[in-house]
């Protein structure tokens, strides 16, 4: 019969222990200085070392060449206090869940006063102290206080906290960790090249996850994998069946899948799973785990978080590029339904159907007034309009043709103060604005014949030398002002919302005077540092470094002729079509979009004075 890894593999000197250097090094200082303690107390988790500690520091103590940190394993009670070995009358080891009675303790009491048989110390380790009962402990509290010149105690729990406080007290606490992933997979790896098993690092690491930071049960679930390998040695698909974890393919195509909000995929996948006899509460943690790492690696990137995420070094980059795929309010609401449904599919009768409701529920979200559920909502609202906006900036811009006739009834324009300013007839081309994701212009730049007066004709004619001082005239600015507002979209969501219903009312001196018919977006622009976001937009898109004024103008007519403005534009060529889909997924009113992604409702209208 094969000896399992875990026994074969103990640690036999402080430096064999893995992952515990705060633990072992003050120990082995503490030998080599003569400055022993009369009592321990060993905590930490199950299978990370304390009991092999307790034995190697018995071993140090008892060797002949000591007190040392370095055993000589060579002299009797080296070689007899070795891993696997025969032990020593010297080194009593009990346990207290079957010793932990009143009379045990006065039988150790009575036995402790005999001096050792062949070793240096006599030395007790009690393992699981914790079970002590209340008269055995208070019992021993005399003799651990004030114990014999040849008496050590050893004391390894894993609830520390159920110890009473005087045993504490007397005793210095040494508290065990967890070994990190990324450590116990090297170790692991150093195993099985030790008993000539090839292994791929993901199976390693995938068992070293499997236990769970515990060194026991990870050189348990080893055991298990490595005997039973073929010639191949150990695989990460054999790993995977035999773990019953979640196959990272598929674990990827579900994460894409809720990316792409693609919810008939999810329920083909959860019927894989189902069917294939998978653990539906596994899946979900093996889940939980993945958006774990990407809400990490979209905060820290590939760099800060290689230590953070217990993944192979070669995966990082393709998990942080599907990170971006999501908001991390997106990641955070995910994660917290996930981490919910944990508890609602233990013991669930139906799983299937918990697992297709939890995926529904992660793709569309609902109404509800939660905050990760709002949060998670102007993400997916801020990704879909900067899609809109790349795939608008891709397509070539062409300008309105200037040449079709006006629309009767223009907006009139705001007289200025007695004084006519030459750039005042600018903006009458223009109609009205284009809304944001290439919405086109309702009419073409009109004629100066829109103005009212007959003298404006002469006015705008005049105004061409104010605006030639920049490298694009009024017009070819009118033109063109729909990709600047995409430019703008692109980068500034709000910039954006503030600036699609102005029109430019005048170009001179590099100063851009925009009009709106909104008093509180004129305060939002001038407060909000907007204004430098639209220089740029300028910048980037005409190549035009000017300043960007906004004015308040004269209030809009109250109704929208919207059939009209489609029939004036219908015979351009450049008119986008009925089904453009660009056209349809931003050709809407900052309020329609409040109300479809946010779940708003108008309440009242009020005209801006």
């Amino acid at each position: 019969m094969a000896l399992a890894l875990y026994r074969k593999y103990r640690p036999g000197r402080f430096d064999d222990v893995i992952g515990q250097e705060h633990v072992t090094e003050p120990l082995k200082r503490a030998i080599d200085s003569d400055r022993v303690h009369h009592a321990y107390l060993f905590s930490g988790p199950r299978g990370c070392g304390k009991t092999s500690s307790a034995r190697i520091l018995a071993r140090s103590l008892n060797c002949e060449k000591g007190p040392t940190s370095q055993p000589c394993e060579e002299c009797e009670s080296c070689i007899a206090l070795a891993p696997n070995g025969p032990g020593s009358l010297d080194v009593i080891e009990m346990d207290a869940a079957t010793h932990g009675l009143v009379d045990d303790a006065r039988e150790l009491r009575e036995r402790a006063m005999f001096v050792p048989a062949n070793s240096r110390y006599k030395i007790y380790i009690i393992d699981e102290a914790h079970q002590l009962g209340p008269g055995a402990a208070n019992a021993l509290l005399k003799l651990i206080e004030e114990p014999p010149e040849h008496v050590r105690f050893v004391f390894a729990t894993t609830e520390p906290d159920k110890i009473i406080g005087t045993i504490r007290s007397r005793t210095h606490h040494y508290a065990f960790r967890l070994v990190p992933i990324r450590t116990l997979a090297n170790h692991l790896a150093a195993v099985c090249e030790s008993e000539g098993v090839p292994a791929e690092p993901a199976a390693l690491a995938l068992v070293a996850r499997a236990g769970e930071g515990s060194v026991r049960d990870a050189m348990s679930i080893l055991g298990q994998l490595v005997s039973g390998t073929g010639p191949d040695g150990l695989t990460y698909a054999a790993a995977v069946q035999q773990l019953g974890v979640t196959d990272a393919s598929l674990l990827d195509d579900v994460t894409a899948a809720i990316a792409a909000g693609d919810v008939a995929r999810l329920f083909v996948r959860i019927g894989d799973v189902v069917d294939s006899g998978h653990d539906p509460r596994r899946f979900v943690t093996d889940l939980l785990e993945r958006f774990r790492d990407l809400l990490v690696l979209h905060v820290l990137g590939v760099d800060k978080a290689s230590q953070l995420v217990d993944l192979p070094d070669d995966r990082l980059p393709e998990l942080a590029e599907m990170a971006q795929g999501f908001g991390r309010a997106e990641l955070n609401r995910v994660a917290d339904a996930l981490s919910e449904a944990l508890s609602e599919l233990r013991g669930a009768t139906a799983p299937r159907l918990h697992l297709e409701l939890l995926m529904s529920e992660v793709c569309l979200p609902t109404g509800a007034t939660d905050s990760l559920d709002m949060l998670a909502r102007l993400d997916r609202l801020e990704r879909r309009m900067e899609t809109v906006a790349g795939r608008a900036a891709a397509a070539p811009a062409t300008p309105a043709a200037p040449a079709a006739p006006a629309a009767p009834a223009p907006r009139k324009e705001p007289t200025p103060e007695p004084a006519a300013q030459p750039a005042k007839p600018a903006p009458k081309p223009a109609g009205r604005p284009p809304a944001a994701g290439g919405r086109r212009p309702p009419g073409p730049p009109p004629a100066p014949s829109l103005d009212t007066a007959p003298p404006s004709a002469p006015e705008s004619v005049a105004s061409a030398p104010a605006a030639s001082s920049s490298d694009v005239p009024m017009d070819k600015l009118m033109a063109l002002w729909p990709r600047v507002l995409d430019r703008v979209q692109a980068n500034s969501r709000v910039a954006h919302l503030l600036v699609r219903d102005c029109r430019p009312v005048s170009l001179s001196n590099s100063i851009l005077t925009l009009s709106q018919t909104n008093a509180g977006a004129v305060a939002a622009f001038a407060q909000g540092g907007h204004a430098e976001r639209v220089r740029q937009a300028i910048l980037d898109e005409l190549k035009l470094d000017l300043t960007v004024e906004m004015t308040l103008g004269d209030q809009p007519p109250a109704t929208r002729p919207a059939a009209p403005e489609v029939v004036v534009t219908d015979s351009e060529d450049d008119t986008p079509s009925e089904d453009d889909e660009s056209v349809e997924a931003t050709a809407e009113t900052g309020l329609e979009l409040l109300q479809r992604e946010l779940g708003g409702r108008k309440i009242a209208e009020f005209d801006a004075e």
